[in-house]
């Protein structure tokens, strides 16, 4: 791109820096608190919060704990949450059965959020690694994690889900067909108006451990992700799943980790001009969390910073455990 500076002095690029005033008036982006999304972890129990040691400020909350929080979440502003179940170990199995129970953790604490905060959309997480008693995403069967009989219990998880009262499905599991699977199954059951957001760039990465302590994962998980979640280094590969899942009805799309990977947030956009969502995933969320509780860096000024960067990069919304923390600021 060509310059359109004149030369110095006449241009003083300092001069639209040089107030709070200009600089607003000037600012390219912006942060809102429309943009966010809020994770929350779910687990069982009454009246129950408790801390997630590698998430400094994150709980595990009871359900009824889960209603309160998304009654703060709505008042703060805060257009949407994202619920993921903390499992007992008792009832991880095989078969993964508890995934569509109507009453789970999760269509518990759907049912009670739609009756407490209406208008609060609520997002859920559709993948089996937290009932899996191998920890996968997806059915282990003679060591192979199996795609096609796995989509069909995504299936069942969606539609209880959307009985349930959700308004967005996340499919996070990446296996392959999912997307139609549950647009087919969703559109056949008349749930005409549950969207789709989809994990549709994920990728196999470092950032998710301390995700699965909070959701009980870690232990459970045999051997890794990569025959199903994405290689790093694979950028091309994301547009093309992006396409294969707006094509299969996904309404959104998001792409997962975050920071890593703001230039797949940025060609995903520039390529298809759809809603595109990025997580700010657990390992991301910790560093910063820990550098800022030793004193390395300004906490505040570096979560708005890092927020920005996916606004930057072109994303339209972002999941972040720092969502509250956020609203409360932008919200003076």
């Amino acid at each position: 791109m060509t310059s359109t500076l004149a030369p110095f002095p006449a241009a003083r690029p300092r001069r639209l820096r040089s107030s709070a005033a200009i600089r607003n008036l000037t600012r390219e982006t912006e942060l809102s608190v429309n943009d966010l999304i809020w994770p929350v972890f779910v687990r069982d129990g009454e009246g129950l919060e408790e801390p997630v040691p590698s998430m400094p400020g994150v709980l595990r909350r009871s359900v009824d704990r889960v209603v309160q929080a998304a009654t703060e979440a709505y008042a703060l502003g805060i257009p949407a949450i994202c619920l993921f179940p903390y499992t007992d170990p008792s009832l991880k199995t095989e078969d993964c059965a508890e995934a569509w129970n109507p009453d789970n953790l999760c269509n518990r604490a759907i049912r009670g959020i739609k009756a407490a905060v209406p208008d609060l959309a609520i997002m859920t997480d559709v993948a089996l690694d937290p009932y899996n008693i191998n920890g996968h995403d997806g059915f282990v069967i003679d060591g192979e994690i199996r795609n096609d009989e796995t989509v069909d219990a995504l299936v069942k998880m969606t539609l209880a889900q959307a009985e349930a009262g959700a308004d967005i499905i996340g499919p996070s599991d990446m296996m392959d067909g999912r997307v139609g699977a549950m647009r087919s199954a969703l559109e056949g059951r008349g749930f005409h108006n549950v969207k789709i957001l989809s994990y549709s760039a994920k990728y196999a990465s470092g950032f998710y451990g301390p995700f699965r302590d909070a959701v009980g994962a870690s232990g459970a998980l045999k051997g890794d992700k990569k025959t199903y979640q994405m290689d790093p280094g694979n950028s091309d590969e994301a547009l093309r799943m992006i396409a294969r899942d707006l094509r299969e009805g996904a309404d959104m799309v998001m792409v997962k980790p975050g920071l890593a990977y703001l230039d797949i947030c940025h060609q995903v956009k520039r390529e298809y001009r759809v809603p595109t969502f990025a997580y700010q995933v657990s390992g991301e969320y910790a560093m910063i969390q820990a550098a800022a509780q030793n004193g390395w860096i300004n906490g505040e000024q570096v979560m708005l910073e890092s927020l920005m960067a996916f606004r930057r990069a072109g994303c339209d919304g972002v999941l972040t455990y720092f969502a509250p923390q956020v609203a409360r600021l932008l919200n003076g």
